[in-house]
């Protein structure tokens, strides 16, 4: 009999690096606990890899290897492929190869599926077969699986993630050591937290992809990365850091996906979160998702965003779904994007000048009296209410000019319209020289 016959689920792997190789361990170190869950065995039976001779030294010679990754998207030996190799360039023809040749794909490809998602997953509907991607937005943490069956009962109200480990790295060092961003971010590349080029992460790019698709899984709408609001860290200054733990609140890169009156909001920024709320006192690389639905309220995810083997756990538990799900009719299988294709929504997603949050600012000002006074009256021109007002206090800060002052004010929701004019107004006051803005989220 053939292995399909014996049902084996035969695996073409795309990528042999950190990932790829945690894939073929876990496998190959659970395979028994694997078939008890599923009935069937998961077989790697061919490996696509530029370092050939390399990964037959790591993984032995059970596998067939090859430098031509359209010999395993196309062979009819190969019942599933899985993506490994990143980027958004081969990886899209390779997927679009393997589902055109009737494949079942998985992929850990977050900017992959946030950039051409919606051609991948019309693809795959067109042909009948499964794409997964478990791994591509938070690791070993199992959010998809969450938002799109789990959470299938509620309707997702707003989701809050630390999604990027890297960038938690970097605040959490700022935070305990009260080293500045340059010198938290050559820690973090120091102990491989950080790319040599860190630029996506730390900017912001990486948490955006993320979010991206989990607000399609949230709220049924189309996948729409060009219009997320992407800030990073890289701008963040210790200071900010110190004082808002002094006002209760620990700063996060946050990815944020929010239903709101008039659309919905996507958007990933640095965020003042109270240090009460179990999402701020997430530490180090880990990664962390809060989802609020109606009828569960507030849910959280934590663990592993990246690694080799958190993440081989993901992509192994989509491979367990496709050896449960893979001989049922296309039209009963769990929908890609959690609701089924002819129903997503055409919500829009707001601009960011229409979204509604409140803020920390601080002020860079002259040390003399009525520049209090100037700012509050614009910011109550702007119909932006204060909730609290907060000067440093001298001890707080060495300075060597002993002219200026640091001045802290909280507000209550406004507009980032309204948020943005208010600033442009109190930078043009000449005793102003500066001002940082920090949106705050209370996720209650």
């Amino acid at each position: 009999m053939s292995d399909k016959e014996h049902r084996v689920l035969r695996l073409g792997l795309l990528g042999s690096g950190v990932v790829g190789s945690g894939v073929v361990n876990v496998l190959s170190r659970n395979q028994d606990e694997i078939r008890r869950r599923t009935g069937r065995t998961l077989k790697i039976v061919r490996i696509g890899t530029r370092e050939v001779e390399k990964a037959r030294q790591d993984f032995g010679d059970a596998y067939q290897y090859t430098t031509e990754l359209d010999e395993i998207t196309t062979a009819p030996d190969v019942d599933v492929v899985i993506e490994l190799i990143g980027g958004t360039t081969r990886a899209r023809e390779v997927i679009l190869s393997a589902i055109a040749a009737g494949k079942h794909v998985v992929t850990a490809n977050k900017a992959l599926l946030a950039e051409h998602g919606t051609e991948i997953f019309a693809a795959a509907r067109a042909k009948g077969v499964i794409v997964a991607f478990e791994a591509a937005i938070a690791g070993g943490i199992p959010i998809v699986k969450a938002l799109r069956e789990g959470l299938s009962a509620n309707r997702i109200q707003w989701v809050a993630g630390i999604i990027n480990g890297t960038t938690n790295y970097i605040l959490s060092e700022m935070r305990e050591k009260g080293v500045d961003f340059q010198s938290a971010l050559k820690d973090a590349q120091a102990l491989g937290y950080a790319e040599a080029d860190p630029t996506f992460d730390i900017e912001g790019v990486d948490a955006a992809h993320k979010i991206t698709l989990i607000c399609s899984l949230a709220f049924g709408v189309p996948v729409q990365f060009h219009k997320a609001y992407i800030e990073g860290i890289s701008q963040l200054e210790t200071a900010d850091i110190a004082y808002a733990e002094k006002l209760g609140y620990r700063v996060k890169l946050l990815g944020i996906a929010k239903a709101a009156e008039k659309g919905i909001e996507l958007r990933v920024h640095p965020t003042l979160v109270p240090i009460s709320r179990l999402i701020a006192n997430v530490h180090g690389a880990m990664n962390a998702v809060v989802v609020q639905g109606d009828a569960v309220g507030a849910t959280l995810y934590y663990g592993k965003g990246a690694g080799s083997e958190p993440t081989a756990s993901a992509v192994i538990a989509d491979l367990v779904d496709i050896a449960r799900m893979e001989t049922a009719d296309p039209a009963h299988q769990v929908p890609y994007l959690a609701f089924m294709s002819d129903a997503l929504s055409n919500t829009p997603i707001l601009p960011m000048e229409e979204v509604v949050t409140s803020y920390y600012l601080r002020l860079r000002v002259a040390d003399e009296a009525g520049v209090l006074a100037q700012v509050t009256r614009i910011l109550a021109d702007q119909a932006i209410s204060i909730d609290a007002v907060i000067q440093r206090e001298s001890d707080e800060v060495s300075d060597a000019n002993e002219n200026q002052t640091d001045l802290m004010i909280l507000t209550h929701e406004t507009t980032e319209r309204a948020m943005n004019q208010a600033i442009a107004l109190i930078e043009s006051l000449p005793s102003v020289f500066g001002v940082r803005r920090i949106r705050k989220e209370e996720l209650q």
